[in-house]
């Protein structure tokens, strides 16, 4: 006859295991675009591991002990998925514990951020009931339905073991596939790995590769030439006459000796950074060469910055330059794992950020030859500003913007002397207290400027920008929300009407370039009762917005007064592509091939890449989580084998890109080519 009180001590493992799959299918339920896949499989299998490990540590303590520390535990387990949920619906991406090592609390629960922290953990009370269930369940019924039981060492040693066992199959049957090894050694990702091993698997994977500093893999698949695959496109209807003058169309690339940097460096991962890197084609230079050489440059990432805040009356000035400079047409910002840092990084560094750590801030040590600060001061500009109106260490600015060759001033570093504290700061004050810095005399200069005045949230009551021009969108027929965002957005325009008329008084407006994108899409733009994400979008657009692609279709201005015949550019495009633009247009000296951006004036094509690899390319759109390909209209290919083909190849360009951006941080690699 089976012991009762031994059946019901087993129970109980089970009961922390079913535990731990349940808050794993909650988390995907609430999290994951696809459901059904790999992880339905594998998260049950890394979860048995936790559980079997509590287990046999519980089996030795005293049945009322075990019973409060497996309390304690699922209460613990509780709060982590719950906070990675309400996370995930507030930036779209998981928190990672890396933050928490750089100072990250600070950036959810800081100034400006704890009521819209507030209203995202209401938000998410649903998902945080259903996740409280296990710990409930075992506070009402574990006296007297899970009851621990001690065991002798030999079992518990069983219990131990049969967890190892559970983690090396699963880590060697991964090991035989080919997305999911790479997944979890040289491409690990905490933004993928989630939805396939589950929560606590990739934490392990974070605290290995990202705290600890364990070296992943680095290698690359071979691609081709993205145009190797040739469909068949729509005609151009651009029939103008060529233009006569001999353009110097030589490639975009610095004398480096790839195959004698490998002889002498025996070190794997470099050899394959070297490798790729020496196999890619360069972008030729072209009519836009040097177009501003010797001018002055103003850089703008502006916050919550997006299409719907350029509007002919409300502001002016962002239209007037919309429509006179540069206009890219199919222009997107991708959001990343950290937010407006990451945005940040992408325009400023031509690179895609990491996942797993702010890529900002641990690049902050290494060589970063190719920013704009540095390369003005490569050339004697010694005048380069950044600015920050909001306070000046957030995300560690104050480690990453000097390193890009700037002299930073932002809260508490000098700012605050013309810019007044309250939440959001105005970017006027900011523009009208900075520029004698750089206009106080005839010397050239570069400055680049992080707004906070777009910040959310988008109300009356939650932004003190939106509050003061109030009154200027109160006749709107809209909702109030999105009237705080053009509120808010207003004060933007006034500070670009103020720098203008400041380089014009300087009498420098006609050399000076003026670049402005957005940090990411205005993500707290919601309905005014905060329950529908997505109303004002719907509102705007008249349809339910695409979350896969329209959500991030944005604008780079892109002006510079007196510019004539500026050209109306069509090619798919998006923020990390505007640095290696900008070297271009200045005639710098740089090696396209070392930047994962692509110069948009080019002849080559560039790839709009998204977080969780999808991409557009001229050719058409790759929906990642659905894994499926659609071609943009008139574009058609001679067979469906050479349409998958073209898209496998487009998919191996992105996964190269985005494992050479981590190398290139993790391994200091620009310090390895040029020894700075």
């Amino acid at each position: 006859m089976m012991n009762k009180k031994s059946d019901l001590r087993f129970n109980a493992t089970i009961f922390t295991a079913l535990s731990v799959i349940y808050m794993e299918i909650i988390l995907k339920l609430f999290t994951c675009n696809t459901f059904f896949d790999a992880g339905l499989l594998l998260m049950p299998l890394f979860s048995l591991i936790p559980a079997l490990l509590l287990g046999s540590v519980c089996s030795r303590l005293k049945p009322n002990a075990s019973k409060w520390i497996t309390v304690s535990v699922l209460g613990a387990l509780m709060i982590l998925y719950s906070a990675q949920i309400i996370y995930h619906g507030f930036f779209g991406s998981y928190f990672i514990l890396y933050s928490l090592a750089a100072g990250g609390a600070g950036q959810i629960t800081g100034e400006g951020m704890l009521g819209s922290t507030l209203k995202a953990i209401l938000e998410g009370i649903p998902a945080v009931l259903l996740l409280a269930v296990p710990m409930v369940l075992m506070i009402i019924f574990g006296k007297k339905r899970i009851v621990y039981r001690r065991l002798k060492w030999p079992k518990v040693a069983l219990i131990a073991a049969t967890a190892v066992c559970i983690h090396v199959t699963c880590v060697l049957g991964i090991s035989l596939t080919g997305e999911l090894s790479k997944l979890q050694s040289g491409e690990f990702d905490p933004n993928l790995a989630v939805g396939k091993f589950g929560l606590l698997r990739t934490e392990v994977l974070d605290i290995k590769y990202n705290i600890l500093g364990f070296e992943q893999n680095i290698d690359f698949d071979k691609e081709k030439p993205i145009d190797t695959v040739a469909p068949v496109l729509p005609p151009d209807d651009n029939d103008g006459e060529a233009d006569e003058k001999p353009i110097d169309t030589s490639p975009n690339v610095m004398d480096i000796d790839f195959e004698a940097l490998n002889a002498k460096d025996p070190k794997s991962s470099v050899k394959a950074m070297n490798e790729y890197f020496s196999s890619r084609t360069p972008t030729l230079k072209n009519e836009y060469t040097g177009m501003y050489k010797g001018y002055n440059l103003i850089t703008i990432t502006a916050e919550g910055f997006s299409p719907y805040a350029v509007h002919p009356e409300l502001t002016p000035t962002l239209y007037k330059m919309s429509q006179e400079g540069f206009k890219f047409t199919n222009f997107y910002t991708p959001i990343w794992g950290v937010s407006t840092s990451d945005g940040e990084y992408a325009a400023c560094t031509g690179l895609l950020p990491k996942s797993g750590v702010w890529s900002f801030y641990r690049s902050g040590s290494n060589s970063m030859p190719f920013t704009l600060g540095n390369m003005f001061q490569k050339i004697g500009v010694t005048k380069t500003f950044a600015y920050h109106n909001h306070t000046h260490d957030y995300y560690r600015r104050d480690v990453s913007h000097p390193n890009m060759g700037y002299k930073y001033i932002g809260m508490g570093t000098g700012i605050e002397e013309y810019v007044t504290k309250r939440w959001p700061e105005s970017d006027l004050e900011m523009i009208t207290g900075s520029v004698k810095d750089y206009l106080s005399d005839d010397q050239p200069f570069h400055a680049y400027y992080m707004t906070v005045s777009g910040h959310l949230q988008y109300s009356f009551t939650g932004n003190s920008m939106s509050s003061k021009n109030r009154e200027l969108v109160e006749h709107l027929d809209c909702s109030d929300a999105l009237k705080a965002y053009y509120a808010c957005n207003i004060e933007f325009d006034r500070a670009m009407e103020k720098l203008l008329a400041e380089l014009n008084a300087a009498g420098v407006a006609d050399k000076t370039v003026i670049a402005i994108t957005p940090d990411h899409y205005p993500y707290g733009l919601e309905d005014d009762a905060g329950t529908d994400t997505y109303a004002v979008w719907r509102e705007l657009l008249g349809h339910d917005v695409d979350k896969i692609f329209e959500l991030y279709e944005s604008n780079f201005i892109l002006y510079c007064q007196g510019t004539k015949d500026a050209p109306t550019v069509d090619k798919y495009c998006s923020s990390v592509d505007i640095l290696p633009t900008i070297l271009n247009l200045f005639g710098f000296e740089y090696d396209s091939r070392l930047l994962m951006g692509t110069d948009i004036l080019s002849t080559s094509e560039c790839v709009v890449q998204f977080l969780d690899r999808s991409f557009i390319t001229s050719v058409g759109r790759y929906n990642a989580a659905t894994k499926e390909f659609t071609p943009h209209e008139g574009v058609t290919f001679e067979s469906p084998e050479k349409q998958e083909e073209y898209v496998k190849n487009l998919k191996t360009i992105v996964n190269n890109k985005f494992k050479m951006s981590a190398g290139i941080i993790e391994n200091d690699y620009y310090g390895y080519l040029f020894g700075d």
